[in-house]
């Protein structure tokens, strides 16, 4: 009777045991993950608003335009130095270090045609910063426009967006999904192989370890087959030769 309730409760124990999660389960997991940490990503940051102005490198009647389209390529590296942004920094409003972490140019190698954008948490701020900078570039390259022949002109000025540049949470929530995808095929792309280096580690050691076969039945047959020492050779018989 003993055995019998052992049994049953063995049984039991075996029905109720929770079933294991399938292999794959490290994809869904780090998905879903990567999908809430992005969402939270773009609800909780403050959204940043980007505003472009454009200025154009016009030559003199005496200069190629071919001129013109090095000096833009010139002007845009030096629209984030120390001296442009000295001149920018009275009209927009915040200190000269900030000021370069919100300010970029860019150019075109087809084009003469140089943006400059501002970034920041107030759409009506990086206008200012934008066109600010805009202002700045074309007075100090105006200065040396006799000398270059080749000034900058304000094209296009910059104008507060209504939209912000910075990704929305559905966004954010997308690539945070996409990243955790990924994360988590890598993730089993990498678990077999470390399976496999271990299983082969496992087997490496047992063939240490293992001892050799006996060969006991061998030695005995060899044995065996010796005449004992006891028991004299026995001799050919010589024939006689008549």
């Amino acid at each position: 009777m003993a055995d019998t309730a052992d049994q049953k409760k063995s049984d039991h124990r075996r029905r109720v045991r929770v079933p294991r999660p399938p292999a794959w389960w490290p994809l869904p997991a780090c998905a879903l993950l990567g999908m809430v940490a992005g969402g939270a990503y773009g609800v909780l940051k403050a959204p940043e608003y980007a505003a472009t102005s454009y200025v154009v490198a016009v030559p003199n009647e005496a200069t190629e335009p071919a001129t013109a389209l090095g000096f833009a390529q010139a002007y845009a590296r030096i629209a984030t130095s120390s001296s442009t942004l000295a001149y920018a920094q009275p009209r927009a409003g915040i200190g000269a270090r900030q000021l370069r972490t919100r300010v970029r140019a860019e150019t075109s190698p087809d084009s003469p045609m140089i943006a400059i954008t501002g970034t920041s948490k107030s759409p009506a701020e990086a206008a200012d910063i934008a066109n600010a900078v805009a202002d700045a570039l074309s007075l100090s390259s105006n200065q040396a426009a006799k000398n270059t022949g080749v000034q900058l002109i304000l094209f296009n000025q910059a104008v507060a967006p209504t939209d912000p540049a910075s990704p929305s949470a559905p966004v954010s929530g997308a690539v945070g999904l996409c990243a955790g995808g990924l994360l988590g095929g890598l993730w089993l792309l990498a678990k077999p192989a470390r399976r496999r280096r271990g299983t082969s580690a496992a087997e490496a050691g047992a063939g240490a370890v293992a001892p050799a076969e006996p060969t006991t039945g061998t030695v005995v047959e060899e044995y065996a087959s010796l005449p004992a020492q006891s028991e004299p050779t026995p001799a050919k018989e010589k024939e006689s030769v008549r």
